[in-house]
């Protein structure tokens, strides 16, 4: 499926804060995500695993380490995406752990700490420490609670991509400010939402793209509208670092 929304658009439907809050049923289908981007990432209802979209194709990782290709008609509370296009791309990166990757977004993209940036990795990877949630245990259930209880998975010498948006400070909440990443392995048969990661000794490649353009779309059911929500930054830190 051919997006509808321009390069380097970001869409994304709900809030962080709504899973924060436990607020998981409504969702955007599958179906109709995959018109507004070819890749990004995100989880299905009732928090059940993570989401990662790879060139338009949408791919649900369970807490028991499988990966499946998405239903078109999957409910989807909460993703980011975009219809990417690299505006710089660099070979033969080290990556040394999570936190290298600002620095290369400050070499190639510097002066963009207000501004949203899209970026995809693929390379062989020394080590990829992943987790999954495991979907809520009962309604109105916090994603921090629900984090708590993740399973987590260490890959070692796997080829596969990361697919990531760093969001500015000052939108904690809205998304998770700072870099949120999620992975897909080569063979579409390991993945998930990254904790740390280390490149292999030839390097990745990596291309960017900065967001100025940023469009959201909120559910309109009473659940979402009746919520008090508010900005769990500890939470956010410590479920989705």
């Amino acid at each position: 499926m051919t997006p509808s929304t321009p390069p380097n658009q970001i869409y994304q439907y709900s809030l962080l804060n709504a899973l924060m809050s436990g607020l998981c049923n409504e969702g955007i289908t599958a179906r109709k995500l995959l018109q507004h981007g070819t890749q990004g990432l995100g989880t299905f209802a009732n928090m059940d695993g993570e989401l990662v979209m790879l060139d338009s194709t949408i791919y649900h990782f369970h807490a028991d380490g499988s990966v499946v290709r998405a239903a078109a008609d999957e409910r989807i509370p909460f993703a980011m995406v975009t219809n990417f296009e690299a505006e710089r791309v660099l070979h033969n990166q080290t990556i040394k752990e999570k936190s290298s990757v600002q620095g290369i977004l400050d070499e190639v993209v510097p002066k963009t700490g207000n501004s949203f940036v899209a970026y995809r990795i693929h390379g062989v990877w020394k080590e990829m420490h992943v987790r999954m949630i495991r979907g809520r245990e009962y309604p109105g259930q916090p994603l921090s609670e629900i984090g708590a209880k993740q399973a987590e998975y260490i890959y070692e010498n796997i080829s596969g991509t990361v697919i990531g948006f760093r969001s500015p400070v000052a939108w904690q909440g809205f998304s998770v400010a700072g870099h949120h990443l999620h992975f897909l392995s080569d063979d579409e048969k390991l993945g998930g939402h990254i904790l740390q990661l280390r490149s292999g000794d030839e390097g990745v490649k990596v291309e960017v793209a900065v967001v100025a353009d940023v469009h959201i779309e909120l559910p309109r059911g009473e659940e979402f509208n009746e919520a008090e929500m508010v900005v769990d930054d500890e939470g956010i830190k410590r479920v989705e670092g």
